[in-house]
């Protein structure tokens, strides 16, 4: 009676970026559990979250990316599902769109895989091209910078409710992000199409769940870049930099040459991160906001951090116009 079947495969691309010349790809393979991230009821969210976090990853096994013309590269999935490809190529600007998205098809090697496959073996990707117009680069956290999480609260209760028991498409934006970060995606020219990197601590299990968010509210498409849960069990070791340290820093090399506006709140360690990188990485960070969290004792800290900083423009943020305003009289934004 098909009680014992087990779910079909899927693989995820994530919105991924790259070069003209660099074709940089993430994913995963795993089960498709067929989770409706506009559910809701307090028994299918709950049901929902389950699902997004109980996952039966496909691990060590081949996929296949194919580029528009055909050509085709292979990858392997990790013991979590997780694949990264990162590989050589010329010439990949000659198939983007206008906003620098190139398209891709993902496939298992396998096709004779021991469980059912999707009806067809074909699931799509993106990568981000950046145009060479750009005139510079965003990169932007995700909770409590443009999406009310409470990651200040006591014992993270605001953040698991929110994650928890609401849908993505409930959720709304903080007020004024939305129009903010189009009018840095256009720039100073109007039409400039800068890129935007969305760089979060949370895990990979939410990718669908921030991509749906971000597009209902209508945020500038661009790459969206988590963490595994393998992460969080391993974040007390010794590391040398935080994952979004690392990220960040992976994109300023990418595109040596582009310039990049910082945007983060001040609830956790944003503030340290960026004001780091900026040292680090003299003459290629424009400008730094934060926006101010309900926390009177971290928004002092993040006060006197800055303080003596004279290096990089810095904003903390009360309401998104003050950011408007600023990046405006800085030549950032029309």
């Amino acid at each position: 009676m098909g009680w014992f079947d087990r779910d079909k495969l899927q693989i995820i691309g994530f919105q991924s970026y790259g070069t003209p010349s660099m074709l940089h790809l993430r994913g995963r393979a795993l089960e498709d559990e067929s989770i409706d991230l506009d559910q809701k009821g307090f028994f299918n969210l709950l049901r929902n979250t389950w699902k997004r976090f109980e996952t039966d990853e496909v691990r060590n096994t081949g996929i296949v990316v194919e580029l528009p013309n055909g050509e085709l590269y292979s990858t392997t999935t990790d013991n979590h599902g997780y694949f990264l490809l990162k590989e050589q190529v010329s010439g990949l600007s000659e198939w983007v769109n206008k906003e620098g998205w190139l398209q891709l098809g993902l496939s298992f090697a396998d096709t004779g895989l021991k469980r059912r496959i999707l009806h067809q073996n074909k699931f799509p990707a993106k990568m981000l091209i950046p145009k060479s117009s750009a005139e510079y680069g965003v990169i932007s956290d995700i909770d409590d910078t443009i999406l009310h999480t409470g990651v200040v609260s006591s014992l993270k209760w605001r953040v698991l409710a929110n994650t928890f028991f609401k849908s993505a498409t409930s959720r709304s934006a903080l007020e004024g992000t939305s129009d903010f970060y189009h009018k840095l995606h256009r720039g100073k020219s109007g039409n400039a199409a800068n890129p935007i990197f969305y760089v979060s601590h949370s895990p990979w299990n939410l990718y669908r769940y921030l991509e749906l968010f971000l597009r209902v509210n209508n945020f500038p498409k661009g790459p969206i870049l988590l963490r595994s849960m393998a992460s969080f069990r391993s974040r007390n070791k010794q590391q040398t930099n935080p994952h979004k340290y690392q990220e960040i820093v992976h994109i300023l090399d990418t595109y040596p040459k582009l310039s990049f506006i910082l945007i983060g709140d001040s609830g956790e360690r944003d503030g340290d991160i960026y004001l780091d990188i900026s040292r680090k990485h003299p003459g290629r960070i424009k400008a730094i906001y934060l926006r101010s969290v309900n926390d009177a004792k971290r928004v002092g800290r993040i006060k006197e951090m800055f303080e003596n900083n004279r290096e990089v423009p810095f904003l903390l943020v009360e309401k998104t116009a003050q950011a408007l305003a600023h990046a405006k009289a800085l030549g950032f934004i029309q």
